[in-house]
């Protein structure tokens, strides 16, 4: 399996239509394909909507791509909104649980850390070690690294109820010595974001 993230930066002030127009079009396209999740920025890079797509493969990617734009109503009128748009195809790592449909929290985190190349045969080695305390915490949403689009990249997506909850599970896995993995990986930059998934995200 592989997954597509999409970014797309959106002019201030236009999240609510974005994600309106997404929603109303996206009927269409799931005849094609699913979506795991769509979620807008609330801390980080802000005015962001970032969708997640799984596929069986790269060809698959293609072939649903291909056959919706062919059907009416997608891609969803939204272009005059985006001032960016990135899409990034990741693959799950071997503890990544499944993308499904799932009610676990009104505010997701997602982290994407840069390794030194070579580095996530190492990085998979030290986060397999501790990833089961860890989830027992609160729900891993998916770990992937980058195959095509920024190179390096490894992505994990966490589930919270709310903005407190993700304060004490944070400080009592530091606490208890769950988190984080070993360091020393050759890790160069850390990006978050904390987002809050659509009405109509099947993670949610």
């Amino acid at each position: 399996m592989i997954v597509e993230m999409r970014t797309y930066t959106l002019k201030p002030g236009t999240v609510a239509t974005v994600e309106e127009r997404f929603g109303e079009a996206l009927p269409g396209r799931l005849k094609f394909s699913r979506l795991a999740g769509l979620w807008h920025t609330e801390v980080g890079p802000l005015n962001q909507i970032i969708h997640i797509w799984p596929y069986d493969s790269l060809a698959h990617r293609e072939q649903a791509r291909e056959a919706a734009v062919k059907a009416a109503g997608w891609p969803p009128n939204i272009g005059e909104f985006i001032i960016e748009a990135k899409a990034e195809i990741f693959v799950p790592a071997p503890f990544s649980p499944p993308l499904e449909d799932r009610a676990l929290g009104l505010l997701y985190e997602i982290r994407t850390y840069t390794y030194a190349p070579g580095a996530m045969p190492t990085v998979i080695e030290r986060w397999s070690e501790k990833i089961e305390a860890r989830t027992r915490l609160s729900p891993l949403v998916g770990c992937w690294y980058s195959e095509l689009g920024g190179l390096n990249k490894w992505v994990h997506i966490w589930a919270y109820r709310d903005y407190a909850e993700r304060e004490r599970i944070r400080r009592e896995a530091v606490q208890q010595g769950i988190w984080p993995p070993r360091s020393g990986a050759g890790l160069l930059r850390q990006e978050n974001a904390l987002a809050v998934p659509a009405s109509f995200s099947p993670l949610h």
